[in-house]
């Protein structure tokens, strides 16, 4: 979650997420266009990333 949130910031992006025991809910959406983005598919990626770690 830390990663995360770092690269999110540094993005200017501001993810809704939930972290509930040992799970995390993340929801990346772009209300500007109504749906998802280039900067939330980067971001999907950095996340897919860092889960590997």
């Amino acid at each position: 979650m830390s990663r995360v949130a770092l690269q999110a910031e540094k993005m200017d992006h501001h993810p809704e997420w939930f972290n509930i025991y040992n799970k995390v809910q993340i929801t990346l959406s772009t209300h500007d266009c109504g749906g998802l983005s280039q900067r939330d598919i980067t971001m999907a990626s950095f996340i897919d990333q860092a889960s590997l770690m």
